[in-house]
């Protein structure tokens, strides 16, 4: 056979990712302060995108795509069955603001600084210049440093030493190290810390547990040589080794008992209660509700949506005074990202809302009875319901939060493993049999533990069928200890 050139014609079909579509598979995965970010570097490179800073109306939708490009369409979902959405009966917006100079610094010091006035008159100053600022750790300690010791040397090796302390009051790193930094013998250092360890709060400066907790009990006067034999054994403690520590301690058991209550009493953690910082909860994506008429109404968050517009209007003047046909060009990719941009927020924000509708649906029982009635649910049960790609619902689902009646749960935390059921019977989410074992060990009596094989049973009974394995897993999974180390956990506490 002669080889010979020649040419063929073949048509195909293949999917291209493009570098919008790119974009908006991006914008689908990030979560609400990561597409907040990226919309903020869209608008500094970007000179035909803006921010519409505008007030929403009562009249106007709680959450809605605002762009001049593309048609407006609230994106709030009333499940079938219910009334229109009514008004939220809560303005989130309606903060309380303290415009004061309390804030910044102003107390009594800054009246007189101001004239020394004696008056109320001062229209700068109010109720909350009076109140005296949070004291940290670090001024707790230095200010009892300045009362304590009067050697200007013990007053510097005091202070590097409270630069050592950590948040929860211990003392890190070697006081050697510490000795040989400062150029002064170990025993004046040691000398030092000793006097630091009686300070406020009890317990301060300690090197490790054991030491934290025999500060505590000298402050109070309870450490004596059983409390010593217990405190050195804390591992005896914590395998509930009872017997051997009564030997140990050389007490009966009521007093063993006694001294155990006294040493929970303790704080193993003597520093935060300066800890002031107050932790930020997160800020859902989608906010679900009763409707006044039965049902739910599922809505996105708008203050995690970032309203992006295109100024047309400053498009059309900018590309008719171009000089160049790079100009134009340059104005014209600006111009079509610009409003790629802006379909593609929209296109997330209307993906969100699909996939949380969906999921209300799906799991009406856990929201209206409790985790007792969570169903197992996978993402190609979302996905065939909505006709999306399972890849698609996962992205949707990942990093982003739903406020419920039951409080703000994570999408992907209604996606649950299928446990089955008894008999042929119904399946059960893995979520909830976990709380339903954690149900069963809480209601336990110290006379009555039950075993891993006993949960079995019971489950069973239920019309669970699951392993003991598993139930040993998912107990291991909760930070459960075994029935044996619950017995005499609970027997101590009796």
């Amino acid at each position: 056979m002669a080889l010979s050139p020649r040419l063929d014609l073949r048509q195909t079909q293949s999917l291209v990712m493009t570098p919008q579509l790119q974009q908006a598979i991006k914008l689908l995965q990030l979560s609400n302060m990561e597409l907040t970010a990226f919309v903020e570097e869209e608008l500094e490179r970007n000179p035909l995108l803006e921010t519409d800073d505008r007030e929403r109306t009562p009249d106007e939708p709680a959450v809605e795509a605002d762009t001049r490009t593309s048609a407006d369409e609230p994106l709030v979902d009333s499940l079938p069955g219910q009334q229109e959405e009514a008004p939220l009966d809560l303005d989130y917006d309606n903060t309380w603001n303290n415009d004061s100079q309390a804030d910044g610094g102003g107390g009594l010091t800054d009246w007189g600084g101001r004239g020394g006035r004696l008056d109320f008159e001062d229209g700068d100053s109010g109720y909350e210049q009076t109140v005296a600022r949070e004291i940290g750790l670090r001024d707790h300690l230095v200010s009892q440093i300045n009362v304590d010791l009067t050697d200007p040397a013990d007053r510097l090796i005091a202070v590097y030493l409270v630069e050592m302390v950590d948040e929860a009051g211990y003392l890190i790193g070697s006081i050697e190290d510490a000795a040989v930094t400062l150029g002064c013998p170990l025993e004046r250092v040691e000398a030092i810390l000793e006097r630091l360890q009686r300070f406020d709060p009890p317990g301060i400066f300690a090197r490790n547990l054991a030491e934290c907790l025999t500060l505590q009990l000298k402050d109070k006067n309870r450490f004596d040589p059983a409390m010593q034999s217990l405190i050195e054994h804390l591992d005896m403690l914590a395998r509930r080794e009872i017997t051997a520590l009564m030997r140990v301690c050389g007490v009966d058991a009521e007093d063993l008992s006694e001294m155990i209550a006294e040493i929970r009493a303790l704080d193993p953690k003597p520093a935060l209660i300066f800890d002031h910082v107050v932790a930020q909860p997160v800020t859902p994506d989608v906010l679900m509700r009763p409707a006044p008429g039965g049902g739910w109404i599922v809505e996105l968050n708008s203050d995690t949506l970032p309203r992006v517009l295109v100024n047309t209007r400053y498009y059309t003047k900018v590309v008719t005074s171009a000089r160049n046909k790079e100009e134009k060009s340059y104005l014209s990719e600006r111009f079509q990202s610009a409003n790629w941009l802006v379909k593609s927020l929209h296109q997330r924000a209307n993906t969100i809302l699909k996939v949380a509708s969906e999921l209300v649906r799906q799991q009406e029982a856990f929201f209206q009875k409790g985790i007792q009635h969570l169903r197992p649910l996978v993402l190609r049960d979302i996905a065939s319901a909505i006709s999306m790609h399972e890849s698609t619902v996962s992205r949707v689902t990942a990093n982003k939060y739903m406020a419920t009646p039951r409080g703000i749960y994570e999408l992907k935390y209604f996606f649950t493993q299928a446990i089955a059921g008894s008999d042929g019977g119904e399946a059960h989410s893995a979520e909830s049999v976990r709380h339903r074992i954690k149900s069963l060990i809480d209601a336990e009596v110290p006379n009555d533990i039950l075993s891993d094989d006993r949960i079995v049973d019971i489950l069973k009974a239920d019309g669970v069928d699951i392993a003991r394995r598993t139930v040993a897993k998912y107990r291991e999974a909760m930070h459960i200890a075994s029935s044996v180390q619950r017995r005499r956990e609970k027997t101590m506490g009796s």
